[in-house]
């Protein structure tokens, strides 16, 4: 497997980063993954666009132009021995002597790796996931994708512990997203999830989800969601770009509506199957 550090393409086990980098010991950076069908990014621009967003907040500049970017990525998706690929850039503040306040005159760190892609088995779809609930005890500024993912890291292992694929994220009674997912739920035909905020980060496919649900004549709502329509929703989808459109089809022990994946996550997932085509034709 073949990476990209600083400017140069290398085998993964040639790649070193200096324990002074300030993602390693403050997790000061952010990163984006981008789903790769075929050797076609999904969705480039727009995660590029996420990435920049995310650099904006932490006051990081932008160590590349989008051409640079782009160029890089897909040298890098071309180098690799699979075609189905899982691309991951990670950009931190740097080397520098440890000090909490910004170094002046830092470099920043430039990582992208790319590992194979893993998606939902068929019969995964077809069965759904069970999630658990959880308080959102996260910082503030869940809209930036940082890369100090400790609180998400162990919300995400509550569900592991008990056999499950997700935790669900309540915040005073509210619907906020999953330890690593967008949460969709439907209730009485019309799909609702909650509005893009700081206590979320939206992702490149909740974005897709809402163009198609617009497309096709899909009744939606982006809204508060309060914890009470969760727990009576007819179904309930997670949402991710290696998760695609997932039914969670049982919540903390207890059935989500019939207790199998519902039509309208069936509709959507072959709604999204057929852009994702269309995009990779492109």
């Amino acid at each position: 497997m073949n990476v990209y550090l600083n400017g140069e393409f290398l085998p993964l086990d040639q790649a070193r980063v200096p324990v002074l980098d300030r993602g390693f010991v403050f997790g000061d950076g952010v990163y984006e993954m981008v789903p790769v069908y075929d050797r076609h990014p999904f969705r480039l621009d727009e995660h590029l666009r996420r990435l920049q967003a995310s650099l904006d907040a932490i006051r990081l500049a932008n160590p590349y132009p989008v051409e640079t970017w782009r160029e890089r990525a897909l040298q890098l998706i071309a180098s690799q021995a699979f075609a189905d690929q899982s691309l991951y850039i990670q950009v931190t503040r740097g080397v520098a002597p440890r000090d909490h306040a910004f170094p002046p005159g830092a470099v920043p760190t430039v990582f992208m790796m790319a590992q194979p892609l893993v998606t939902a088995r068929p019969e995964q779809k077809a069965a759904g996931v069970c999630a658990i609930t959880a308080p959102d005890v996260r910082w503030l500024r869940c809209n930036i994708k940082a890369v100090s993912l400790l609180a998400n890291v162990l919300a995400r292992q509550q569900a592991v512990d008990v056999g499950c694929a997700e935790t669900i994220l309540l915040r005073d009674g509210f619907l906020t997203e999953g330890a690593a997912s967008n949460i969709f739920v439907v209730r009485n035909g019309v799909l609702l999830t909650p509005p893009p905020s700081h206590l979320m980060l939206t992702g490149i496919t909740y974005d897709v989800v809402l163009e198609l649900a617009a497309a096709n004549g899909i009744a939606h709502e982006v809204r508060e969601i309060s914890e009470a329509e969760v727990r009576a929703a007819d179904e309930l989808w997670m949402t991710s770009s290696t998760k695609e459109i997932m039914a969670i089809v049982q919540l903390d022990g207890q059935p989500v509506g019939s207790g199998v994946p519902g039509p309208l996550a069936q509709r959507m997932d072959a709604l999204y199957q057929s852009f994702k085509q269309q995009v990779m034709r492109a």
